[in-house]
């Protein structure tokens, strides 16, 4: 195991190039038509390095903040490589962020420069309207006025690349909050190193040499996490299919591609459990299979065990630090459990003070301040870096309970944050959202259980005139949020009601719709 002076020049790349001269394919890409690309590590190595250069060419400094804004593509990978490279301090966006989100975060990281794919400069020049810190814009595919190409962003080869230090700040990943915008996370390039230890291995099993299938997408932390940093450390083979969602396609590209680690969302493995004759697929290559973002339920796992021989495991953790629960790779089961704390991390259940509680209480799921693959803190917001932490505990938002033999279940979260289909949504979004309607008087958004996405937004509405409630206005305030914010927080099941439960200081009662809404669905079930 590798020990990091917080004084050591490292990069997160070198864990990268270290496989260069292996002569193994790093990313094989694919589209929904059909197209295919590889890349080896060395290429990887080349065109990283190059771009890398040219952007300290293009007058970019050591420490300045770049928003990537890209999708599934081999230029997401390069252009995280050359950021880091060249020391600048990535900010991962989704292609699925409106310009008002887009705005914030620009705003808030004071961001100098943005790479974006040709389908989202129109969005990012509304978003930058009025901010003169963004210097630089560098654009994948067809170039509009004001953006450089990013094939032409190239050094010369006597330009020297930085040194940066394990204690550098390397990623400020934003995450949904209870009020108020997205929280920045910090995390510093040691981050890598305890992530790889974490995961890479004990988890995913991935080796040298596996095809790992890792679907989440770029901008977000599980990206960086599993198709970025523990296949590419790993010196694996990254599979990437740029297309949409079909069950049935997944799985024909697993058996196509002979992937040997799987990592999907719980969503992803519910639909593809329940696809129509699964003997039909033969996906013996298939060594590993993960999860992560919920919980996953029983029937999923026995089906993939049925079928393809195969147990897929659950895992826990967070855009604040890594993988902090899990069952590893030779560890016994328990169905319906978390799984036990990861190699290196010190994870508990606390009360609301901080201090541990007895087996089988349920309590705060808190991970120790020693742990090294936990958060630096939220970018420029010290009240909410101080506010998550309880002593010696960060805590993570989610109870449970832990049993005699160490493993974990988990009891819910205790905080509004929902989580459906993988993605982490913050209710102040929406409601900010859906406040902007001109019918919407007030509204109170919370999680509703759902057995394919875990849980999705439910939004409950009191309208300024409640005559006007319609099936076409639910889909109109439906459209509106999709419009407003990123698309995956729209409301699914929309409510009109008369008022809204309220403390006596007049703060809506969130937690009094949630368990509504879980006893409406327990009842129906």
């Amino acid at each position: 195991m590798r020990r990091v002076v917080m004084t050591d020049y490292y990069n997160i790349s070198q864990d990268v190039d270290r496989h260069a001269s292996s002569g193994n394919v790093a990313i094989r890409w694919m589209n929904q038509t059909g197209d295919q690309l590889e890349i080896t590590y060395a290429e990887l190595r080349e065109k990283s390095d190059d771009m890398a250069k040219g952007f300290i060419e293009q007058g970019l400094r050591q420490g300045d903040r770049i928003m990537i804004l890209l999708p599934r593509i081999p230029e997401s990978y390069i252009s995280y490589l050359a950021c880091l490279k060249a020391g600048l301090v990535l900010l991962p966006g989704s292609e699925m962020l409106r310009p008002t989100d887009i705005a914030y975060r620009v705003e808030h990281a004071r961001v100098r420069a943005i790479i974006a794919d040709e389908t989202l400069t129109d969005r990012v020049n509304e978003a930058l309207a009025g901010l003169s810190h963004v210097t630089h814009r560098f654009v994948r595919g067809r170039a509009d006025q004001n953006w450089v190409p990013l094939e032409e962003v190239k050094g010369l080869q006597t330009t020297e690349l930085p040194l940066t230090c394990s204690d550098d700040m390397a990623f400020i990943s934003y995450t949904s909050g209870t009020t108020g915008g997205p929280k920045g996370v910090i995390h510093h390039h040691s981050w890598a190193i305890a992530h790889q230890q974490t995961t890479t291995e004990p988890w995913l099993d991935i080796r040298q040499g596996d095809t790992v299938w890792a679907t989440a997408g770029p901008g977000w932390a599980k990206w960086i996490w599993s198709p970025f940093m523990s296949t590419l450390g790993a010196g694996a083979t990254a599979f990437v299919y740029y297309g949409s969602f079909d069950p049935e396609k997944y799985l024909s590209l697993l058996q196509e591609q002979q992937i040997n680690v799987l990592c999907c969302t719980p969503t992803e493995y519910r639909m593809m459990a329940k696809t129509d004759r699964l003997d039909r697929f033969d996906l013996s290559h298939l060594r590993s299979a993960v999860s992560a973002g919920e919980p996953l339920n029983r029937e999923v796992i026995d089906t993939f065990n049925k079928y393809f021989d195969v147990e897929v495991r659950d895992g826990y953790g967070q855009t604040e630090n890594t993988l902090l629960i899990a069952t590893v790779k030779d560890m016994e089961a328990k169905i319906g459990s978390m799984g036990k704390p990861t190699p290196g991390n010190r994870v508990s259940i606390v009360d609301d003070n901080g201090r541990e509680v007895p087996v089988g209480q349920v309590g705060h799921i808190a991970v120790h301040r020693s742990s090294p693959a936990l958060f630096k803190g939220y970018f420029r917001d010290t009240d909410r870096t101080e506010a998550s932490f309880r002593g010696e505990w960060y805590l993570t938002g989610d109870r449970a309970r832990k049993d005699e033999d160490g493993y974990f279940w988990f009891e819910g979260r205790s905080d509004d944050i929902i989580i459906s289909s993988g993605y982490t949504i913050g209710p102040f979004e929406v409601e900010d959202a859906l406040v902007k309607h001109p019918q919407v008087k007030e509204c109170a958004v919370v999680a509703s259980p759902d057995p394919v996405r875990g849980s999705i937004v439910k939004a409950f509405i009191v309208l300024k005139e409640m005559s006007s409630a319609s099936e076409e206005l639910i889909q109109e305030l439906q459209n509106h949020v999709k419009t407003v914010t990123a698309p995956y927080k729209y409301p699914r099941e929309i409510e009109f009601v008369e008022t809204l439960p309220k403390t006596t200081s007049g703060k809506i009662r969130r937690i009094e719709l949630r368990e509504l809404e879980k006893r409406r669905k327990l009842e129906s079930s």
